[in-house]
């Protein structure tokens, strides 16, 4: 019996099927879920329906006369691709249901199916939509504020990084971004979904280092109501969320060994499983990972599956750091005054050329992150008027390559990396969480960048 303290919301749902007893059935079942239905005898009536109607959920038999219900499914996502589509199929293989799923299906169900496991299909229905419009909402404020996410400059380097994107977006692809931390990977994966034909469709990013170890899997897969302590209710995983669209992996290399199996078991079948359920649940998600970590190093270390790395690592993109994209900067810089000057002026009027010499000259360990916190700083100190160099940091140029350090060469990755974190650290007056979450990275791998660069020293 399905769970009544379970709250499904309604939905307006269309069910095509041929069969008369199924049909006469949903017309007295549905509603007494709590939804809205129109019943159809085959698949022409339903995308006539379709063309006429908005629905929220579609249930279509696979094997009807005349459209087919994957007619059906190519025919409602032109129509609406935000409609989830659930497939009915007799057969004794699932084969046909499976290809389903590649046209947009939400899942399947294999006759005779029981009306709890229809009730329990569509709650899943109703969970996923009701985060997609929370995910949609809150889109569209941060582009209210900030326009809509793109990447920034037309210097060499990101021309290359638009070919690459404009390359593997059209394709089904698994993508690796590579590059350090704040140079804005996460722009680079949207750009991927944006220009692919699921861009319709959610793009759900998740930062794997700032999971909790004993949270991950839950907040990926999903899980039932009491699954584990303070499991008070079903949970629809993040995966789910993304069913039909993007998810975006980013540090991907902060992920633990345990979890590196159960991602590359999804990757592979397609398929999730709730914590603290059997039932593997199909899925269609793109997967887009990223990481400023030496991915074959952690291999090489024990620290990362070789397997997964094979799997991720289909198309890689490089992200160049900001110190190798001076170019950039300044249209960078007056695209985030726009956060914090809504209506920002023509560059002449908003950087002074003192202004523009001090950011192109700066090493940027911290990457574009840097940029932001240094324009945002300056808009507090200039009022309405443009900005000088007078108006960033204190701390600003201090780390530039001085007399001392050009003595001792070129610096190395680890050393502006290190030099990003003591600058973040100064920043927030030693606060560990803060600079963390500055630079993007777990609290955990701030400590252990901090302990090896004190092991370092000892040993020098």
């Amino acid at each position: 019996m399905p769970d009544p303290n379970q709250s499904t919301e309604g939905l307006s749902l269309l069910f095509a099927d041929d069969e008369r007893s199924l049909q006469e059935l949903m017309k007295l079942e549905l509603p007494r879920m709590g939804h809205t239905v129109t019943v159809c005898p085959d698949g022409e009536t339903a995308v006539a329906a379709i063309e006429k109607n908005n629905y929220d959920c579609i249930i279509v038999d696979l094997d009807m006369p005349g459209l087919t219900g994957i007619d059906v499914i190519a025919k409602l996502k032109e129509q609406s691709p935000d409609t989830e589509a659930v497939v009915l199929t007799g057969k004794s293989t699932t084969e046909s249901a499976i290809a389903a799923l590649r046209y947009g299906a939400f899942d399947y169900l294999t006759k005779p199916c029981k009306l709890v496991e229809i009730e329990a299909l569509l709650r899943r229905v109703s969970d996923k939509r009701k985060l997609t419009k929370q995910y949609h909402a809150v889109k569209r404020r941060l582009e209210s504020i900030e326009g809509a996410p793109r990447l920034i400059g037309d210097s060499k380097p990101m021309e290359q990084v638009r070919r690459l994107i404009g390359r593997v977006a059209p394709t089904e692809s698994t993508v690796l971004i590579r590059g350090e931390t704040g140079a804005g990977k996460e722009l680079v994966a949207r750009a991927v979904h944006d220009q692919s034909d699921r861009a319709a469709a959610p793009f759900v990013a998740i930062n794997c280092g700032a999971l909790p170890e004993t949270l991950i899997e839950s907040e990926l897969f999903g899980h039932a109501k009491g699954a584990f302590t303070g499991a008070d209710e079903h949970r629809v995983g993040l995966f789910e969320v993304a069913n039909g669209g993007t998810i975006f992996l980013d540090e991907i290399g902060e992920l633990p060994k345990a979890m590196q199996a159960k991602l590359l078991r999804v990757l592979e079948s397609r398929e999730i499983r709730r914590v603290g359920e059997n039932k593997s649940v199909s899925i269609n998600v793109r997967v887009v990972c990223a990481t400023h970590r030496n991915i074959e190093e952690m291999v090489a270390d024990g620290e990362f599956r070789e397997d997964l790395m094979y799997r991720i690592n289909t198309f890689e993109i490089y992200l160049p750091p900001l110190r190798e994209r001076t170019d950039d900067i300044p249209e960078l810089a007056v695209h985030l005054l726009k956060r914090f000057r809504p209506g920002a002026k023509p560059i002449e009027q908003q950087l002074s050329d003192d202004a523009i010499e001090a950011l192109t000259s700066h090493v940027w360990p911290g990457n574009v992150r840097e940029l932001a916190n240094v324009i945002e700083h300056a808009t507090i100190l200039c009022d309405e008027g443009p900005i000088y160099a007078e108006h960033l940091p204190r701390h600003f140029g201090k780390r530039q390559l001085t007399s001392a350090a050009k003595s001792r060469g070129p610096m190395t990755l680890r050393d502006m990396e290190m030099e990003a974190i003591h600058e973040s650290l100064e920043r927030h007056d030693g606060s560990k969480p803060k600079a963390a979450d500055e630079l993007g990275i777990s609290l955990k791998t701030l400590y252990n960048k901090l302990n090896s660069e004190g092991a370092a020293k000892n040993v020098a």
